[in-house]
């Protein structure tokens, strides 16, 4: 038997228990972290508050705009003989308002509920997925597609509408609509060399850059002069470009039209898993590559390979972990079917003709098309990345639903607002498919789902073996040979 000196060794030694993990109900209740409770499959008053106002700022930058686009311009000096606004003036427009507010807005709209109710979530949903998980998605995926629609084009509409009256550029037909007073025309030449030429009679010919005011203008009907002066930007380009190239990046999304690319983030079918409509519900396989001669290309990155995966056998054989786990590279990705990529870009050819029409109406400077176009393309490509995943890695998702610690504010140090608040970690009833997915005590994506009990060791006895017990012996000596008996 020990002595009494290495009694307290054996004596102080404690059993760990087995692991125990929280049950369903309480992953259902908590967040992953385990600091916030969250209501099982119901959207945070909060956060939908939060959304809500996004909504109410939206509509108000609307009336805004459309207060702008009313009241009278600042007017800027013109020439009359200056040939650039010397076009007649066209009643009928080839897009008027009205047709490019249906094509521009309305269309987009109709188009984008749609394919969120048909389309989505597509055939990535496992067997077995509730329909009301299915219809949340459905719901989720079209009130982002529209709040990234109503941003692009309420955005167009505010800049434009605000850059016209501050600017007040002369439109191409600005002298058909000014009907200026030539009688009077010594009373309104404000620039230009003859300006303090005091003889000058009715019909002297303006010599080159005398400028005149434009109070010069008899015609009766306001709203038509005033508008005369609202050239610089266009805003059927904008609006234009906001609306339909919006749409066209949305349909390019939904319908994963790309351009073919390398995967950089691993296992095709890693990314395939990750990409799908309820991760938590789906389980693909690793996609394995057949065998060392494959003439395949494989992943040559250096954190492709563990130590776990260095099987000496496996080596020997010429099959490394990588050709095992990732498809070849040529394999990763393939071109789009070209009708889609049409159908894509039909929305994108409808802007550029609406753009083209004020050249040919006289409604526009090619400038103003122009820059009347990169405002409605640039508010189109912030408006959906604001809301969407990239079109090439982001599966045709839109981005999850704002926490509810930080619907509002995340503050200082916090780099999304789809994180918990204390722990920087995801809630789990911030996500649609976290509601009855398999648990994972260790942590979702982390492929264990449960526990095996660990088998008792040979010999052992309530959780400690004979070896156990022998190296109690040995204190802190890490000596494993177990100590001689001691003499009687």
């Amino acid at each position: 038997m020990p002595d009494d000196s290495i009694r307290p060794l054996i004596t102080a030694r404690s059993i760990s228990p087995a692991p125990t993990f929280p049950t369903r109900d309480t992953f259902d209740t908590m967040d992953l972290a385990g600091d916030n409770v969250v209501r099982k499959g119901k959207l945070s008053w909060v956060v939908a508050l939060s959304y809500a106002i996004d909504w109410i700022i939206l509509i108000a930058v609307g009336v805004v705009g459309y207060i702008l686009g009313h009241i009278t311009p600042n007017k800027r000096p013109f020439a009359l003989d200056d040939r650039n606004i010397s076009f007649p003036y066209a009643e009928q427009e080839t897009v008027p308002v009205w047709l490019a507010v249906v094509i521009s807005v309305m269309c987009p709209i109709v188009i984008i509920a749609v394919i969120c109710l048909v389309f989505v979530p597509g055939s990535t949903v496992p067997r077995g997925t509730p329909k009301s998980l299915i219809w949340q998605r459905k719901l989720w995926e079209l009130h982002q597609g529209w709040l990234g629609l109503a941003l692009s084009v309420m955005a167009a509409w505010i800049i434009t509408n605000g850059m016209k009256n501050l600017f007040g550029k002369p439109r191409p037909d600005l002298l058909d609509r000014c009907q200026p007073d030539m009688e009077n025309l010594k009373d309104y030449i404000i620039g230009g060399l003859l300006r303090l030429n005091s003889s000058l009679t009715p019909g002297h010919i303006l010599g080159p850059g005398t400028l005149v005011s434009p109070n010069i203008c008899t015609n009766p009907d306001k709203a038509v002069l005033d508008d005369g002066f609202r050239s610089y930007p266009s805003g059927h380009s904008s609006s234009a470009s906001a609306g339909l190239v919006y749409l066209s990046l949305f349909i390019a999304s939904k319908f994963a039209i790309t351009i073919p690319f390398f995967s950089t983030s691993g296992s095709s079918a890693d990314h395939e898993t990750t990409a799908a409509a309820f991760p938590s519900r789906t389980r693909i396989p690793s996609v394995k590559v057949s065998g060392p001669d494959s003439y395949e290309l494989s992943n040559r990155s250096p954190s492709a390979l563990t130590n776990s995966m260095e099987d000496p056998a496996l080596l020997s054989k010429g099959v490394t972990a990588t050709n095992r786990k990732i498809a070849a590279v040529r394999r990763q990705a393939a071109a789009p079917p070209l009708y889609l990529l049409l159908v894509a870009i039909i929305p994108f050819f409808a802007s550029v003709y609406i753009a083209g029409s004020r050249w040919w109406d006289f409604r526009h400077h090619a400038f103003d098309i122009l820059f009347g176009y990169l405002i409605g393309l640039v508010g189109a490509i912030f408006a959906f990345r604001y809301y969407h995943l990239p079109i090439s890695r982001g599966a045709g998702w839109a981005w999850g639903p704002r926490s509810h610690d930080k619907a509002f504010w995340a503050g200082v140090g916090s780099y999304s607002y789809a994180t918990s608040r204390t722990r920087g970690t995801y809630r789990s009833g911030d996500e649609e498919e976290a509601l009855g997915a398999p648990i994972e005590p260790y942590g979702r994506g982390s492929g264990m789902s449960s526990v095996a009990p660990v088998a008792p060791r040979k010999g052992g006895s309530q959780g400690m073996d004979a070896r156990d017990e022998d190296t109690s012996y040995t204190g802190a000596s890490g000596n494993d040979q177990s100590p001689e008996p001691h003499a009687r």
